[in-house]
């Protein structure tokens, strides 16, 4: 009698939003089905630096607040950007390997630009290359809203040869930026839905959307 092959969850480094936290995102994340949930092993960090002004998410999520870099308020000077990804890389190297990235909101922008940096050897270079980033309200740097920090200067030079998955909100005011995201990826898979800038629950048809991409990377 053949031995059924148990399928291994994938483990996924999971970034919160600007002021947000590893614990909001976790809650936020854990309203998806246990169909989705339950084949994936989700590690959610917080980021390095506490929130240096008034989080969003006050009146919503109980504090603390953190960030993961901070900027000018036309986001065209960063700061602490490199301190964060090796903060990022330290994590990872105690706690990996990781199979992704899933980021929401400034930890979307940030996890879409980890491939190309790692495929460029300036960042994250003592752990493994990631194998696919899972994008919700994320955004390029280099777009209309972001300028582009020294570490991430030719993130995008070329087609991210790494597949995604993208969440693109039709209230989201950060559309734009995800579409303008998609092209820099090699085939870029969308789940649409009508909501805003936030993390949306799962129906029936973007459920399936999630297992296809999940199993795709499923190691026996």
């Amino acid at each position: 009698m053949e031995k059924e092959i148990e399928k291994k969850n994938l483990r996924i480094l999971c970034l919160h939003g600007f002021r947000g936290s590893a614990e909001i995102l976790k809650k936020l994340i854990f309203r998806w089905p246990e169909s989705v949930i339950g084949k994936l092993d989700l590690v959610f960090l917080d980021g390095p630096f506490p929130a240096q002004g008034k989080s969003p998410l006050e009146g919503f999520f109980d504090p603390p607040y953190v960030e993961w870099f901070q900027s000018n308020k036309d986001f065209t000077e960063f700061y602490n950007f490199e301190e964060c990804l090796e903060y990022i890389e330290d994590f990872m190297l105690k706690n990996g390997p990781f199979d992704g990235v899933l980021g929401f909101s400034q930890g979307a922008v940030l996890g879409a630009a980890i491939p190309g940096m790692q495929r460029d050897g300036v960042a994250l270079t003592k752990v493994p290359k990631i194998k696919f980033v899972i994008i919700i309200s994320g955004a390029k740097f280099g777009g209309p809203t972001y300028g582009i920090p020294k570490l991430a200067a030719n993130a995008f030079s070329s087609t991210i040869n790494r597949p995604s998955l993208h969440f693109l909100g039709e209230a989201d005011f950060q559309r734009k930026d995800g579409e303008i995201l998609l092209e820099c990826f090699v085939d870029p898979q969308v789940i649409h839905h009508s909501k805003g800038h936030t993390i949306p629950k799962l129906d029936d048809s973007n459920v399936e959307i999630m297992l296809g991409f999940i199993e795709k990377f499923q190691q026996h």
